[in-house]
């Protein structure tokens, strides 16, 4: 499916806002994949695509997920927002007509990643945090520069803010994140 197809189909599926980010997701992914050698095509779709099945509302993305046969954490179970990364890595394949498997784990790991991640999942999982209509998180502009000269000391300082955040935050966490985490930090 050409871009103008996914474009279309995308505005009809997410907010303007969501759409925006995509496409900031999208140019940023493009970026990073100039400056580290990654097929930029590639890079555009994950990152266009990487939310496209971020607009279901909550509880539908449970029942789509199981419906669809997609694992499912009790992580994810208890917060179903988490499989919009799965559920996008399906959708991609059978709406979008995606057929390149490290496009579709780029999509489906954008959120928290996962040990010995190729390099477009790496590009669509920093793109995702730094890109330019992203509200400003702690250390933004660090892990923007980091973004374009480390991709892995990036990585890492992405998943230790997450972490923080979330271990401040909420009561459970996703084990793929401390695990993501744990991989790079002794790697």
């Amino acid at each position: 499916m050409n871009r103008e197809k996914i474009i279309t189909r995308l505005k009809g599926k997410i907010s303007e806002k969501r759409f925006e980010h995509s496409l900031g997701v999208e140019y940023t992914a493009a970026c990073m994949a100039m400056v580290f050698g990654e097929d930029i095509e590639k890079a555009r779709l994950a990152g266009l695509l990487h939310d496209c099945a971020k607009g279901l509302p909550t509880k539908e993305k449970l029942e789509k997920a199981r419906k669809c046969g997609l694992p499912i954490s009790k992580y994810e179970e208890k917060n179903p927002d988490m499989l919009h990364g799965k559920l996008g890595a399906y959708y991609a394949r059978y709406k979008y007509d995606v057929i390149d498997q490290d496009v579709l784990d780029a999509i489906c790991y954008h959120t928290t990643g996962r040990p010995n991640m190729s390099l477009l999942e790496k590009i669509i999982f920093v793109a995702d945090y730094i890109e330019p209509n992203r509200k400003y998180l702690k250390d933004m502009d660090e892990i923007r520069k980091e973004a374009f000269f480390d991709i892995d000391k990036c990585v890492v300082h992405i998943l230790k803010n997450t972490l923080d955040y979330l271990s401040n935050t909420m009561d459970d966490m996703d084990y793929m994140t401390q695990k993501t985490y744990d991989y790079y930090v002794t790697k």
